[in-house]
């Protein structure tokens, strides 16, 4: 019973999305991976990471950490005349520890890993478990579940009998969870969704299986308006740069009508 509420729920606010308030809101700054060049669509090369870390510190911008904004999101709320933003990296990628690491420190600024644990010592472009402590140890990041192997849950879904399905997406949520709570010690409530797919069905499972809040790919600041489940954030290319990264910062203090969602296009 309890599950079928939440569903209904969720689909009644994906069906009227609410309009936001006029409050400023707080843009989640999305990265995966950093280099000299750019390697893929989803590299920041290090000058452009330093420029931004740059920009937030000379323009008056404080960069808390995303369990902090949870804490607005979930308590009071934000402030109208914050200069909030948060740093994320998905995929715990090698970059992270080799370049995006030594700047963090630089700047002092905190950020929070989706990691996926299935790559974390197996795959040769992720980090380890003994790199991803060695971050902690700072106290700059965090780490939050990105799935257990970063499925693709539209082809999933496809592929599998609805029965396999659901119990892919447990394991996927419950498994992830578990091995970062027992490899890292932390408290795993918050997820991000591989590829930005998601839909009520998904937001209503996650919630199930212990997640508070989940990220997509929705390029707008978090406000107290939008779903706990769909929380948005701006994914960065290494074209963000100059105006075009100052862009993302002045509009997400200016909240205006908000369009309906289409997470799982992205």
């Amino acid at each position: 019973m309890r599950f079928a509420l939440a569903v209904l729920a969720i689909l009644l606010a994906w069906i009227n999305p609410p309009v936001a308030a006029s409050a400023g809101g707080v843009p989640i700054l999305l990265y995966h991976r950093f280099g000299p060049v750019v390697a893929d669509s989803m590299t920041i090369t290090t000058p452009v990471f330093e420029s931004h870390l740059k920009y937030l510190s000379e323009n008056g911008y404080r960069v808390i950490a995303l369990r902090d904004l949870m804490g607005m999101y979930f308590g009071k709320g934000i402030p109208s005349d914050s200069r909030y933003v948060a740093l994320v990296a998905d995929d715990a990628h090698i970059s992270v520890y080799t370049t995006a690491f030594p700047l963090l420190k630089k700047y002092n600024v905190p950020m929070t890993l989706f990691v996926y644990p299935s790559a974390v010592s197996n795959a040769s472009y992720a980090m380890t478990w003994d790199q991803l402590r060695e971050l902690k140890s700072t106290g700059l990041f965090d780490f939050q579940s990105h799935t257990y192997w970063h499925p693709n849950f539209n082809k999933e879904r496809a592929r599998l009998a609805p029965a396999e399905f659901e119990k892919l997406v447990h394991m996927q949520f419950t498994k992830s969870r578990e091995k970062l709570e027992k490899e890292m010690g932390v408290t795993v409530d918050l997820l991000a969704w591989p590829f930005g797919i998601f839909d009520p069905w998904l937001m209503a499972k996650a919630a199930e299986a212990g997640y508070a809040a989940a990220f997509t790919i929705e390029r707008h600041a978090v406000t107290r308006d939008d779903l706990p489940m769909a929380l948005p954030r701006f994914l960065l290319t290494d074209k963000d740069r100059g105006k075009a990264f100052e862009a993302i910062l002045n509009a997400s203090h200016i909240v205006a009508k908000r369009e309906g969602k289409n997470g799982q296009n992205n």
